[in-house]
């Protein structure tokens, strides 16, 4: 029989240490808590292979999982003295999902269950607090009824605070027994006018009920969209953990809490986190009372009044400051844990690796290494490269003046500027149009994912530190403001109510997630410094990686911002991007309207100049650093107006009649363009355009070399080949060119002529072109479009649907489809340097910067990976994380 669950408490657990694919995060942590002898209420974990079959079987459950279940909840009784469904000691139970990697709040989870009209009295009389008894009960139908049977949890809050208004108190702790009863005699009238059936009084109905619900919220549509925005594959499902109840609600020497063992923004190492008195966890997490600090000092830096825990508990605190620093050095990992305490004795509920800031991972990570807890190496392969962006975010610049009209938590560091919105389905809608948004919500809930992503920062006025949107937002990279109780929103109004003003939908703020401020109008910004902790991990990672990095850059400005981030080089230099500045526009356009080439070659000689002095300067950025040139690649009618208006113009200024002008447009266009007259197709028609480009390199090339004392070597490029007898006329041209300018100057010039692979049929014969090319550069943007068959501009209108519907995983524009586009990548590597074993080569489409296909060019052993300036440090990354892999 197959082993559905698997048992924990008392200091045993069944679960093997690590076993996260099985047991799911949650509950392999659990087991490990266990076997270190921590104190963990006992309890019991589904696997989440269960999961796959609920799915695969029609949301169905395995036969034999009920027994296996049960008979853990009998173990779970011989641990506590309780027993489920009891009227005299009732045992009350968790039930939570438990994913592979964390996804805070995408999932369901239903606390206190097992109380029914029957053992909430039991319980009232075992605890001897009958208000926690009943607070815990309604709490209890609450959370079932939202989770389970599907009813609005607004409907059950605004009886909740009818009730409170009504006597005129404003927490929910100021409630007596005697009202709570009141209020579960209302949740329950609401949910049989709702559903028509009663809640269910039967403890197993409960349980299996809420086993099913946090099996289906796999595939609710905000753990959907975060797997998508994590890259967490749909396949590896959910673990359940079913676990003893231990209550933070009961009294003043109760409470519940979450922390980090180091600052989660900045990576401190110093405790940190928040709690509540007499509450349970879902109250620290929904920002719906402020919760407390942790530690004294804390507090202080604050501002807080209230006690700390440190103060209030002290006992407790230093078991849980004790534990705490176990439990970091046994992960050897910052770790986020929840706790309660219950009635003075302290439960630990959960640990994991804490989700963090760029900036914070930097430090913890340098700090781990001089702590001697981990390696260089593993410091490196910690931090996610992705999330490198972070650090690219700008800050206000501090010289400026700040109009602070509000003021909160600093929840995620990083300053963002947009028009207010009040709703995700705003955010997402504004981010489609192009406009920048800032989300105001008085507090985010999980179902506000998307408009979070597409937002450029976040502000609530409830919540702390641990909050959703705090959680989320860092997780993000998004700069974020909590708790900002100096304003108020007012959701009706459409408006922000802040210090001294009132702003409307529409309105700019500024929001600082570094400091907490919430700014009117925009303000002025700076970029970061990547020194540092950032310059300690770049270094390890550059010794550590084996591929070069170059960037794509086209202009001086792209090439001096890749050169601070580190690029080694220009992987791609796209010409045709400088034809369309200034007045080139016109000169290119003579050159394509003229009626013949002796035309064509007057206007491309005023080109010339343009384009010598453009590789002039990225070869003297780039100071003797490798600079791959490619020929002008996109189809000329690019280059010429569209509309009567354009035509209208550019026929005066060159003097020529707007039908003329319209004739020989029209006898330009392509039905299919992509495919059409491009690349080497366009150097073979016109061969005076490769001559003008390869003298302005050459010449650009000894005049750079004369200027910065470094010498030069071009690898000049031709695209879209698919015949070696093209390479072969194309190169014969550059190498007539390059002998002429030889001769003309006096100057030896080395440079490699090469191709970039863009067309399935040049991989399969790589082998023969490389008789003539000297390096291959993977256009994987193209290779992507020929090898599915598929347009870039286009794919996105289909795209999601495939992957929504499962056809495909990843967009294979944005990661690599190792398959079909790697196997092709895989084919050319090695037969042509079947043919040229010294051959050269490397990736420059936009999958050069994406960290996966960065791996994948490390297996198959490229020399470098080429990508936008900006991605630069994440590619020096990826690539050090790749190459460290490779020698495990």
């Amino acid at each position: 029989m197959k082993k559905w669950i698997y048992t924990f408490g008392d200091g045993r657990a069944e679960g093997r240490a690590g076993d996260h694919e099985r047991l799911g995060g949650k509950g392999a942590n659990l087991a490990e808590m266990c076997s270190l002898g921590l104190p963990v209420p006992p309890g019991l974990t589904i696997v989440s292979d269960a999961c796959a079959f609920y799915f695969k079987n029609g949301r169905s459950l395995p036969a034999e999982l009920k027994s296996q279940v049960m008979q853990g909840m009998r173990e779970m009784e011989a641990v506590t003295g309780r027993r489920f469904g009891d009227t005299v000691r009732p045992l009350l139970v968790s039930v939570r999902s438990g994913a592979r990697a964390s996804m805070p709040g995408m999932m369901d989870t239903v606390l206190n269950l097992g109380l029914n009209d029957a053992t909430v009295k039991a319980l009232a009389e075992d605890s001897g607090d009958a208000r926690f008894a009943w607070d815990s009960y309604r709490r209890f139908i609450q959370m079932y009824a939202d989770v389970v049977m599907g009813l609005d949890n607004e409907i059950f809050e605004e009886i909740l605070e009818d009730e409170k208004a009504r006597h005129g108190y404003e927490f929910d702790t100021d409630m007596s027994a005697a009202q709570w009863q009141r209020i579960v005699a209302l949740y329950k009238a609401i949910i049989a006018d709702e559903i028509g059936d009663g809640f269910p009084e039967d403890c197993e109905v409960q349980l299996w009920g809420a086993v099913h619900a946090v099996f289906a919220s796999w595939q609710n549509p905000r753990a959907v969209t975060y797997r998508h925005l994590h890259n967490i594959p749909e396949a590896w499902g959910t673990a359940v953990n079913i676990q003893a109840m231990v209550f933070g609600n009961l009294g003043n020497t109760s409470a519940t809490g979450v922390a980090f063992t180091r600052n989660p923004s900045t990576g401190e190492k110093e405790l940190y986190g928040e709690f509540l008195v007499n509450a349970q966890g879902e109250d620290v997490v929904a920002g719906i009372r402020t919760p407390q600090s942790i530690t004294e000092a804390s507090r202080i830096a604050s501002g807080y009044e209230r006690p700390s825990m440190e103060k209030l508990m002290p006992e407790a605190f230093a078991e849980f400051r004790s534990i705490c620093t176990e439990l970091e050095r046994h992960y050897r990992d910052m770790q986020d844990l929840e706790f309660t305490i219950e009635r003075g004795k302290l439960w630990m509920l959960q640990t994991r690796s804490a989700k963090r800031t760029t900036k914070a991972a930097m430090k913890v990570a340098v700090d781990m290494v001089d702590e001697k807890l981990i390696t260089e190496d593993e410091a490196v392969s910690r931090i996610e490269p992705s999330t490198l962006d972070q650090l690219l975010h700008p800050t206000i610049d501090p010289r400026v003046y700040r109009e602070v009209i509000g003021s909160g938590l600093p929840a995620s560091p990083g300053a963002a500027t947009g028009e207010i919105v009040f709703t995700a389905e705003e955010a997402v809608v504004a981010n489609e149009e192009g406009r920048k948004v800032i989300l105001l919500r008085i507090e985010t809930s999980p179902e506000d994912i998307h408009g979070m992503h597409a937002a450029e920062g976040i502000l609530t006025t409830r919540g702390g530190m641990t909050s959703h949107a705090a959680v989320v937002a860092r997780g993000m990279g998004i700069p974020c403001v909590v708790g900002a109780g100096t304003m108020r929103i007012d959701l009706r109004g459409e408006r922000l109510i802040g210090i001294g003003v009132t702003l409307k939908k529409g309105d700019i703020i500024t929001i600082d997630g570094s400091a907490g401020q919430v700014l009117k109008g925009e303000v002025p910004m700076i970029q970061p410094e990547l020194s540092g902790d950032f310059g300690r991990i770049m270094e390890w990672a550059d010794r550590s990686r084996r591929m070069a990095v170059r960037t794509n850059a086209d202009t001086p400005a792209d090439a001096r911002a890749a050169r601070s981030f580190g690029a080694e080089g220009i992987g791609l230099c796209r010409t045709e991007h400088m034809f369309f500045e200034g007045d080139r526009i016109h000169v290119m356009r003579e050159m394509i309207l003229a009626e013949g080439e002796e035309g064509r070659r007057a206007a491309l000689t005023k080109l010339l100049p343009m384009q010598r002095s453009d590789f002039t300067g990225l070869f003297a950025i780039m100071h003797g650093l490798p600079v791959t040139i490619r020929l002008l690649d996109p189809p000329l009618h690019e280059f010429l107006p569209k509309t009567d208006e354009e035509i209208a113009e550019v026929a005066v200024a060159m003097d020529m009649e707007p039908q003329v002008l319209r004739q020989r447009v029209d006898a330009l266009h392509e039905f299919n363009p992509m495919l059409g007259h491009r690349g080497c197709r366009l150097a073979i028609s016109y061969p005076e355009i490769v001559e003008m480009q390869a003298r302005a390199i050459f010449e650009a090339a000894v005049e750079a070399a004369r200027e910065t004392g470094a010498a030069v070597v071009p690898e000049i490029m031709v695209p879209l080949v698919g015949l070696r007898s093209e390479l072969d006329y194309v190169k014969a041209r550059i190498d007539e060119v390059g002998d002429a300018v030889m001769a003309e100057t006096g100057m030896r010039i080395d440079y490699l002529v090469g191709t970039m692979i863009e067309l399935p049929r040049a991989a399969l014969r790589a082998h023969i072109i490389a008789e003539v090319a000297e390096f291959f550069s993977f256009g994987t943007n193209d290779l992507t479009q020929t090898t599915f068959g598929m347009s870039r501009d286009d794919a996105s209108a289909f795209i999601p649907t495939y992957q929504r519907k499962g056809i495909i995983e990843h967009d294979p524009f944005i990661s690599l489809d190792f398959d079909g586009v790697g196997e092709l990548i895989r084919i050319a590597t090695e037969r042509g340097r079947r043919t040229r074993n010294d051959m050269k080569l490397g990736i420059c489409g936009e999958h050069g910067g994406d960290p996966a296909s960065i791996h994948f060019c490390e297996e198959i052993g490229l020399d470098y990976v080429s990508c936008s300036p900006f991605r630069v440090p994440i590619a020096r990354l990826a690539a050090a994380q790749a190459a460290i892999k490779a020698r495990l």
